[in-house]
């Protein structure tokens, strides 16, 4: 047990991301308001790109820029591919609040059940 949890505990930025993922995950599904579901989304988000960050960086590694005083390097290809994903995702948010303006202009709601329930009375 105390081996499980040292271990655990050893790789804790994989533990962190796995809760993260999680709390976006039932956010996404439990919550009705879609505002909730968008910050859901992007907290699932956020912890996708924790996970892929999180391997790209070696403890005493720095930046690849040659020179003789350093030996061990750090890859920038996951930070520099997380920097365009935050981009997409902030634009991805955007579009998802601008639905959810619109979605509320047209129901007078953001409830995803009173949508629904719209919807079958029409």
């Amino acid at each position: 047990m105390m081996e499980t949890l040292a271990a655990a505990l050893s790789h804790y930025n994989y533990v962190i991301t796995i809760f993260l993922m999680m709390i976006g995950l039932y956010i996404v599904v439990v919550r009705g308001n879609m505002v909730k579901k968008l910050i859901g989304l992007s907290i699932f988000q956020t912890s996708v790109y924790l996970l892929y960050i999180a391997p790209g960086k070696i403890i005493g590694g720095t930046a690849p820029i040659i020179d003789p005083a350093f030996k061990l390097y750090s890859n920038p290809l996951p930070h520099v591919l997380i920097l365009t994903a935050i981009v997409v995702g902030m634009a991805t948010l955007a579009l998802g609040l601008a639905l959810v303006v619109r979605i509320n202009e047209a129901y007078g709601t953001i409830e995803e059940d009173e949508i629904f329930e719209r919807d079958r009375e029409t």
